[in-house]
């Protein structure tokens, strides 16, 4: 009990604080979006966020070494990887509103949706646990350097990680959850489904054994500084390029 009026408290101070810091500035740069009669994507997210990706986005930069408080997270060999994986704008049909995450864990893509059927895309790594929910949530819980607690069944087969049980798996480099989480909820039930980062860059286009939504650590930063609390989230519940 006491763990969760912690969390409780947690939400509503993150919450409170976005919400004024919305109302401020982020409330402003919508209107003006919509006075200007913009054509292209709507404003959507936090305030001060980076400039979305477009043709002449510096992937060097966005991928390079990142300094991250007590932790510098390694840079990605991005060019290995096919393109469509790399953080981009794409056109993307949703009826869901701008600022919604669709993931499409079947082919391996995060979508932040920016209206006027744009999306900013993301290259994911889907572990076991990302097929075994799927539905909608919101995020509750925003989590930089996020210790990390190995599921039960994850202990059953290895026991030598029930030493991270209690207190968790420390924030760092090795840890599994990477540089950032967002857990989603469902009311006042945690899916226990994450978007986190991963120390296993090459996971990313991949199905994998264990985890839920990993993304490049440089990813799951710029994707953890563009949405607020309370993002809805949706997770396919089938190949969007199956036949029907």
């Amino acid at each position: 009990m006491k763990r969760t009026k912690s969390l409780n408290d947690t939400v509503s101070a993150q919450e409170s604080f976005l919400s004024r810091r919305f109302l401020l500035t982020g409330g402003l740069a919508l209107a003006g979006s919509a006075l200007a009669g913009c054509q292209t994507a709507t404003i959507v997210g936090l305030p001060d966020q980076a400039e979305l990706p477009d043709e002449e986005f510096d992937y060097a930069s966005a991928y390079a070494a990142l300094p991250d408080g007590d932790f510098t997270w390694p840079a990605i060999n991005y060019k290995k990887f096919d393109k469509q994986y790399w953080r981009q704008v794409v056109e993307y049909k949703t009826r869901e509103k701008p600022g919604t995450i669709v993931v499409d864990p079947y082919n391996n893509f995060l979508y932040w949706t920016l209206g006027n059927n744009k999306a900013l895309r993301y290259g994911i790594g889907v572990g076991r646990a990302g097929f075994a929910w799927s539905g909608e949530a919101l995020i509750r819980v925003k989590r930089p350097h996020p210790i990390w607690r190995p599921p039960r069944e994850m202990i059953a087969r290895k026991p030598s990680l029930e030493r991270y049980w209690e207190k968790g798996f420390p924030a760092g480099l090795r840890n599994p959850l990477g540089a950032r989480a967002m857990d989603l909820w469902q009311g006042a039930t945690d899916t226990l489904y994450r978007i986190h980062g991963t120390n296993q860059p090459n996971s990313i286009g991949k199905s994998v054994s264990s985890g839920c939504i990993r993304m490049w650590q440089q990813d799951v930063i710029d994707l953890f500084n563009r949405v607020p609390l309370r993002t809805k989230v949706v997770v396919l519940t089938k190949d969007p390029n199956a036949e029907a």
